[in-house]
């Protein structure tokens, strides 16, 4: 089939920034209305989900994930939508998947409260999922004497005059009180985790985590991975388990205006997502004790 625009305008982004072989729609993937680009050295494919063509099977885009799964690869459902409402923002995530983006040292940086002003302006700016409520929110800071370290001219520029950048967020739900297996646990959500677009802050979570750990010392940490774009095991390696993976999400979709809103299946024109993946970090022992 031909290449949609926004696959190509994909297609040429990448090549622009990497020489990563990149196959179109090759023989033996799972079968689709849409299109893939798949990047050999990565193991890793771009479903690319234009708008013309509608799916009625809510577990569609969860099927295909698992398929590549059970191939060793990672699949990425990247929805036209998505492309053309926070376009840099997917820029940045690819470049990061490719090893593109730049990084700042975690050990450089410095944790501090910040409000919600802040965090939704930076959620706008830097996250696919946008803003959303949360109690308990942090920031990351690089010092401006730590400057030296970012390449990146316009971000130097608008940074000049701060005495710290900020380079990433974490926000937490307020706590609660879950039982599990006979015995209470206060339960906090990880609900956003977001690098400035650009940059990976090495080790930036982690550190995140452990001032929010510090601070309100929780029994357990739940969050949740969108399994359109991950898999979740950068989760697993700093100590979340995997639990499950949720229904498919429903979406009630403007093709005139490429915006989304959660539905149901009543909702026009409604579309589903991959579901997201559940994790959960223990962090008070069977016994009860810390």
């Amino acid at each position: 089939m031909p290449l949609q625009k926004f696959i190509i305008d994909i297609h040429n982004f990448i090549a622009q920034y990497s020489d990563l072989v990149i196959e179109e729609n090759p023989v033996g993937f799972p079968d689709t209305p849409f299109s893939y680009l798949y990047f050999p050295e990565k193991k890793l494919a771009l479903h690319c989900v234009f708008l013309e063509n509608a799916i009625d099977v809510s577990t569609f885009f969860q099927k295909i994930s698992q398929l590549f799964a059970q191939k060793d690869l990672r699949v990425i459902h990247l929805w036209e939508d998505i492309w053309q409402t926070k376009r840099s923002i997917v820029e940045s995530r690819l470049m990061s998947l490719f090893g593109k983006s730049e990084t700042i040292p975690a050990r450089l940086t410095q944790v501090q409260r910040i409000d919600k002003p802040t965090m939704d302006k930076f959620l706008i700016n830097n996250h696919l999922q946008s803003k959303v409520n949360a109690k308990l929110k942090y920031g990351l800071f690089l010092p401006s004497r730590y400057f030296r370290v970012i390449q990146n001219e316009r971000v130097l520029q608008e940074n000049i005059n701060k005495e710290a950048f900020l380079v990433a967020i974490a926000s937490f739900s307020n706590a609660k009180k879950i039982i599990r297996e006979g015995q209470e646990y206060r339960s906090y959500e990880l609900i956003r985790f977001a690098n400035y677009k650009g940059f990976t802050v090495v080790g930036g979570l982690n550190k995140l985590l452990k001032m929010f750990i510090d601070e309100q010392a929780p029994d357990d940490i739940m969050t949740y991975a969108d399994a359109d774009w991950s898999d979740g095991t950068n989760y697993e390696k700093i100590g979340f388990e995997r639990i499950e993976l949720t229904l498919p999400l429903t979406f009630e979709l403007d093709n005139e205006t490429f915006t989304r809103k959660l539905g149901d299946e009543n909702s026009k024109n409604k579309i589903y997502n991959s579901g997201n993946w559940k994790f959960l970090m223990k962090l008070k022992d069977d016994a009860g004790t810390e």
